[in-house]
């Protein structure tokens, strides 16, 4: 059986592990998982509009990807959590997010 190995992302990352004790992705074998990816930046700030936060998580996602050697081309599932209920501007800002980060990958 294979060990899990954990990942930080650069930034943000290195707080996340010293103050709430979690990595940003584990791999076991040829297998990344992510946890939660917010719309932060390094300073933890989020964006003012909404469309920026979520982008911001997709860039997120990117790096954390990254520093576990993977990437977006490997992405085969995706959670999305919202709070507070979800304005119609996050479907289109979304769609746009995966069509660019995504493009091969046809739609379900």
């Amino acid at each position: 059986m294979n060990k899990p190995e954990f990942f930080v992302t650069p930034g943000y990352g290195e707080y996340m592990l010293d103050e709430l004790h979690y990595s940003q992705a584990v791999k076991i074998g040829n297998r990344v998982e992510t946890s939660g990816q917010g719309g932060w930046d390094d300073d933890l700030q989020i964006p003012e509009l909404l469309a920026d936060e979520i982008a911001q998580a997709f860039r997120n996602v990117k790096l954390t990807l990254a520093a576990a050697g993977a990437s977006w081309e490997h992405v085969v599932h995706i959670n999305s959590y919202h709070v507070g209920g979800l304005p119609p501007e996050v479907n289109d800002v979304m769609v746009r997010l995966y069509s660019h980060y995504m493009p091969n990958h046809a739609p379900i």
